[in-house]
C-alpha cells in the first residue's frame, strides 16, 4: 500500500536524477564507499510527491520499479558516489571516537528549486564498516515515524530533515523493542537535508589531530551552508557564530512547540541547524518541563527542560573541535570558542521570547519584561496541573475573543485526569451557576488563571496571531503509536489521516477532533524507542 500526499501541480521534471558528490569529493577521508543491500520484494509505502517536485524528480517515475531501485540504493545514477559518512560523537556525555553511518549512506546531492542543494540520504540500506555489530536495517514503523515527524516539523516551520519516500523491503527484521525479538517488516527511508555534517563530524576530525583536514571540513561547511562568511576577517569564528545562532533558533522552536528530541547527542546535532533523527522523539501532552520519553535515557539527560543547556553543551564540544582554527594555538582557540558559544544563552533567550510573544498573541510594542512574565506565569499554571500544552495555547485564541470555555476546559480535564479537581469552573472566580447558585470557592489555580487572563488581556492579544502560531494538530504520541502499529500490519489508513492533519497543522477541520486531544485518562506513560 502507498501513502498518498497532496501536492501543488507543477510541470513534471524530465530525465533521470542527476546527483552530485560534493561531500565525497571534498572529504574522501570521511567517506567510505557503500551500496544498498539487495531487497527481496521492494514496494513503495510512502512518497512525498511535493518534495519530489521541489527536487526536480518525477514522482510518477519514482513510483516505478526503476524509481524504487533508485530510492533503495540498488541503481546508482551515473556520476553518483554513494558513501557512508564517518563521524564521532558524545553520547550521554561520553565521547565515542568512531560512530558514523552504521545503517545508512549518502547517495548524493540534488538541486532544490529554491536554488540550494540537498543531500539525498538513505537509511536502513544494510550494514557498513561502522555498523558496530548491528544488522544495518530498519523497520517500516520507525521509518514512517521519521516521515510523519519530519513533515509535521516542516509544516510548523521548524528546520528539519524531510522524508522523500519510505520503501518496504519485503524482508523481516528482528528487534528487541518494545517486545523482545519482535519480527518487523523491513524498510528503507530516503530523506533529504541541507547537510548531514554534524558536530560529531568535527569531533572525529579533531581527534585525528589532522588540522589540514579540519580546515578542509570547516571550509566545506562554509561553502555549502554559510557561504556568506567566506570573505569575513575570521571565517571560522564566523562559522561557529552562525551555527550557534542556528541552534538558538532551533532549540527555541522545539521548546515553543513542546517537542522533545530524545537523544541530543553530538552526532545528532547538525551543523546546518536542522532537526535530525526522530527515533525516540515525542511531543508533550500535559506540560511538565522535567519529562522525557526515551526508553534509553535513564536519568533524563535529554528531558524537555534540559534541551537548551544540552544544546549549549553540544556547541561547546563543537567549539573545542574547531579550536585549532580559532587562535594561534589550541588554548587560544578554546578561549575564542568559549566566547562565541557563550552567545547561545542570550540568543536562545531572545528567540524563545520571540516565539512565545507570538504564541500569546502579543504585539512588538509589549515590553520584553511583560512578555517574559506572562510566559513564565502561564507555563507555571500549565505545569501545576499538567495541562495539555498544545491545546491550552491554541485555546488562547478564543479566550482573546472573550470565550474562555475551551481554555478552562483544558484545566478542568487535566485536574480530573489527575484526580485533583478543585472546583475549577467554566467561568471566572465568583461567577454564578445557572439558577443563581454561586460556584464553590474557587481554587488557587483558578484565581491565578483569572489574574493572568486579566493582565494578558490588558495587553490586547491578537487572536489571529495566536491561531497562526499555535497548531491544532501535532503528532500526538498515542496517535502516532497506534497508526504505526497499524502500518506495520499493512494498514496505512491511520497514518494517511495523521499526515493530512499534521501537514496543515493550523487549520481546524471537522472529523479530526481526536487528533487534537492528549492521550485518554489512565493511559500508560508514553515511552519511545530508537527502532534501531
Amino acid at each position: 500500500m502507498t501513502l498518498p500526499t497532496t501536492h501543488e501541480h507543477r510541470p513534471a521534471p524530465t530525465g533521470p536524477a542527476t546527483l552530485g558528490s560534493r561531500f565525497a569529493d571534498a572529504l574522501p577521508e570521511l567517506a567510505i564507499a557503500a551500496r544498498g543491500r539487495s531487497t527481496p520484494a521492494p514496494t513503495l509505502v510512502a512518497l512525498n510527491r511535493s518534495l519530489a517536485d521541489d527536487l526536480a524528480l518525477d514522482p510518477d517515475e519514482l513510483a516505478t520499479d526503476a524509481g524504487i531501485r533508485f530510492l533503495t540504493g540498488q541503481d546508482v545514477p551515473p556520476g553518483a558516489t554513494p558513501v557512508a559518512q564517518v563521524y564521532a560523537g558524545h553520547q550521554w556525555g561520553a565521547f565515542r571516537p568512531r560512530l558514523g553511518d552504521g545503517r545508512a549512506l549518502l547517495l548524493g546531492e540534488l538541486a532544490h528549486r529554491d536554488g540550494t542543494v540537498r543531500d539525498l540520504h538513505l537509511k536502513g540500506t544494510g550494514p557498513t564498516e561502522m555498523s558496530r555489530g548491528n544488522d544495518g536495517f530498519a523497520a517500516v514503523g520507525p521509518m514512517l515515524r521519521e516521515y510523519v515527524f519530519g513533515e509535521a516539523m516542516h509544516a510548523l516551520g521548524v528546520p528539519t530533515t524531510r522524508a522523500l519516500a519510505v520503501i518496504g523491503t519485503g524482508a523481516t527484521i528482528h528487534r528487541d523493542t518494545p517486545v523482545p525479538d519482535s519480527e518487523l517488516p523491513g524498510a528503507v527511508l530516503a530523506r533529504v537535508a541541507r547537510s548531514h555534517l554534524r558536530v560529531g563530524t568535527f569531533e572525529y576530525v579533531h581527534a585525528l589531530g589532522d588540522n589540514a583536514l579540519l580546515r578542509r571540513t570547516a571550509d566545506h561547511a562554509v561553502a555549502t551552508l554559510y557561504p556568506h562568511v567566506a570573505g569575513s576577517a575570521d571565517p571560522y569564528r564566523s562559522l561557529l557564530t552562525e551555527i550557534v545562532a542556528a541552534h538558538a533558533r532551533l532549540t527555541a522552536a522545539w521548546m515553543s512547540l513542546g517537542f522533545v528530541h530524545g537523544v541530543m547527542s553530538t552526532d545528532n546535532t547538525t551543523i546546518s541547524g536542522e532537526t535530525i533523527d526522530y527515533g525516540p522523539c515525542a511531543f508533550l501532552d500535559g506540560y511538565d518541563p522535567n519529562v522525557w520519553f526515551s526508553s534509553i535515557d535513564r536519568y533524563g539527560r535529554y528531558a524537555y527542560g534540559e534541551q537548551p543547556p544540552i544544546a549549549a553543551w553540544n556547541l561547546a564540544r563543537l567549539g573545542d573541535a574547531l579550536a585549532p582554527l580559532l587562535g594561534d594555538d589550541e588554548t587560544a582557540g578554546r578561549a575564542v570558542a568559549a566566547e562565541v558559544v557563550a552567545g547561545f544563552e542570550p540568543a536562545y533567550r531572545d528567540e524563545r521570547r520571540h516565539a512565545f510573544r507570538a504564541k500569546l498573541g502579543l504585539s512588538r510594542g509589549v515590553p520584553d519584561a511583560v512578555v517574559d512574565d506572562l510566559t513564565e506565569r502561564f507555563l507555571a499554571l500549565l505545569a501545576g496541573a499538567r495541562v495539555d500544552f498544545t491545546g491550552a495555547f491554541r485555546a488562547l485564541a478564543a479566550a482573546a475573543e472573550g470565550d474562555e470555555s475551551a481554555l478552562r476546559g483544558r484545566f478542568t480535564r487535566a485536574q480530573d485526569d489527575d484526580g485533583t479537581s478543585d472546583a475549577f469552573g467554566d467561568g471566572p472566580a465568583g461567577a454564578s451557576a445557572a439558577g443563581g447558585t454561586a460556584d464553590p470557592e474557587p481554587s488557587a489555580t483558578q484565581r491565578a488563571l483569572d489574574a493572568w487572563l486579566h493582565e494578558w488581556r490588558a495587553n490586547a492579544p491578537d487572536a489571529a496571531t495566536i491561531r497562526r502560531t499555535n497548531p491544532v494538530y501535532i503528532p500526538r504520541n498515542h496517535v502516532v503509536e497506534s497508526a504505526l502499529d497499524q502500518a506495520s500490519s499493512g494498514d496505512l489508513t491511520a497514518v494517511t489521516r495523521l499526515v493530512a492533519a499534521v501537514t496543515s497543522p493550523f487549520t481546524e477541520r471537522g472529523g479530526l477532533e481526536d487528533l487534537a486531544e492528549p492521550a485518554p485518562a489512565g493511559s500508560p506513560a508514553h515511552r519511545t524507542f530508537c527502532g534501531t
